[in-house]
């Protein structure tokens, strides 16, 4: 999830601010239009990925052949846009603040120069950019490198803080938790079709478990031996 600030009336090679900045002199979008326009850029998209990106042709990274002027053509590949919310817009300085959360492989840079050309040609470059969330844990649980280096160890999180989006599911025996402690599935008959974390009856984080048609089969176990 990012924060993204974008600035519209522009465009740049590298479709950020760091890159070579043309004007494209065209208006600037109204706040309503902005809003009309963001709908198709949620859900399931396709997006062609920046030449100045670290992805490969050939084995040499974009970014180096970028760098020694080269362009090729890319082929669009598909991200998802979980949301992409409007936190501000000022329209005499055509900034806009977006909040998105997105798939992995998503270039918000391409989407702010998509947007700017949907736009009427209006251009868009991203000026701004801070990620806010990334594999579950949000910017509020960030430490500063000052207490990594004096606590250490003490800040690791336990295992199964990384998949906290899963609902729990406790053992509801010994016999059931003997078979998932020795690796066999279990019938699960209440349980509906998805993925749980389990607990043991002592409270103990097994393992995480697909459960389906009313069996629950381990995808990864992370009890000792």
């Amino acid at each position: 999830r990012y924060t993204a600030t974008l600035r519209f009336g522009y465009t740049s090679d590298t479709l950020d601010v760091w890159g070579t900045v043309t004007p494209t002199g065209r208006p600037l979008p109204s706040l309503s239009a902005i809003e009309a326009a963001l709908p198709a850029f949620r859900g399931g998209i396709r997006q062609i990925p920046p030449m100045m990106s670290a992805l490969k042709k050939d084995g040499v990274r974009l970014y180096d052949l970028a760098r020694q002027g080269g362009e090729i053509e890319r082929e669009a590949r598909p991200v998802t846009i979980y949301s992409l919310d409007i936190l501000g817009y000022d329209p005499a300085a055509g900034e806009l603040r977006l909040d998105c959360h997105c798939s992995r492989g998503t270039y918000i840079r391409s989407l702010c120069d998509d947007l700017g050309r949907r736009l009427d040609g209006a251009g868009a470059i991203m000026t701004a950019l801070r990620r806010t969330m990334a594999a579950g844990y949000t910017l509020a649980e960030a430490v500063s490198l000052e207490d990594v280096q004096a606590q250490g160890e003490a800040l690791l999180r336990p295992v199964e803080s990384m998949f906290t989006a899963y609902p729990l599911y406790t053992l509801p025996s010994p016999g059931k938790e003997a078979r998932v402690r020795n690796g066999n599935p279990i019938t699960v008959p209440e349980l509906a079709d998805g993925t749980y974390r389990v607990h043991g009856k002592n409270g103990e984080f097994l393992c995480l478990s697909c459960a389906e048609n009313g069996t629950l089969t381990s995808i990864k176990n992370f009890f000792g031996a």
